[in-house]
C-alpha cells in the first residue's frame, strides 16, 4: 500500500513531522516493503497564508496514496482526503521508519473521520480567547473549547 507521511526531512529515517499541511516533506513510502518511493519538497505549501492544509491533501492525493500519516490532519484537508477516500491517522509521532512499522503491523493506529477528528488533537470548532468585539474600551474573552474566535462582554 503507498502511504504518505509528513515528515521535517527528505529522508526515511527522519522524524515524523507533527503538522500536516505545513509539513516540511512527504515521503511516499510501499508499506509492505518500508520502501522510500518519493520524497516530495513541501516549502511552497508550507509557507502560504491560507490553504496550506487542502493544498498538501491534494499533492498527496494526486500521487495515489491509500492512507496519510502524520501528527494532525486538520478539518479543512480532512474531506479532500476523504473524498480521494484517503485513509487519515494522526497523533503519529518518532521516526517515519517506526510510523511505517507500527502501521504495517497495525499497532495503535487508529483512522481518523470527521466525528472523532476533535478527539484525536484537532483543533474543534467552538469559542476560545481572543480580543473581544465592542465599542468603546475594555477586552473581552471568549468561552469554550477549541480554536475560533473570542467574543467577550465588553467593559466600560
Amino acid at each position: 500500500m503507498k502511504i504518505a507521511i509528513s515528515a521535517v526531512e527528505g529522508k526515511i529515517d527522519t522524524r515524523v513531522d507533527a503538522r500536516f499541511g505545513r509539513a516540511a516533506w512527504f515521503l511516499i513510502i510501499e508499506s509492505d516493503s518500508g520502501k522510500l518511493i518519493e520524497a516530495i519538497d513541501n516549502s511552497a505549501g508550507k509557507d502560504v497564508a491560507h490553504g496550506a492544509g487542502i493544498a498538501a491533501a491534494a499533492l498527496v492525493a494526486d500521487k495515489g496514496v491509500q492512507a496519510v500519516l502524520t501528527g494532525r490532519v486538520g478539518p479543512k484537508a480532512l474531506p479532500v482526503l476523504q473524498k480521494a477516500n484517503v485513509r487519515i491517522v494522526n497523533d503519529v509521532s518518532g521516526t517515519v521508519t517506526e510510523a511505517v512499522s507500527a502501521f504495517a503491523s497495525g499497532s495503535g493506529m487508529r483512522s481518523v473521520d470527521s466525528e472523532n477528528l476533535n478527539s484525536s488533537g484537532g483543533g474543534g470548532p467552538g469559542r476560545g480567547m481572543g480580543q473581544g468585539k465592542c465599542t468603546g474600551q475594555g477586552k473581552g474573552m471568549g468561552q469554550g473549547k477549541g480554536m475560533g474566535q473570542g467574543r467577550g462582554q465588553c467593559r466600560r
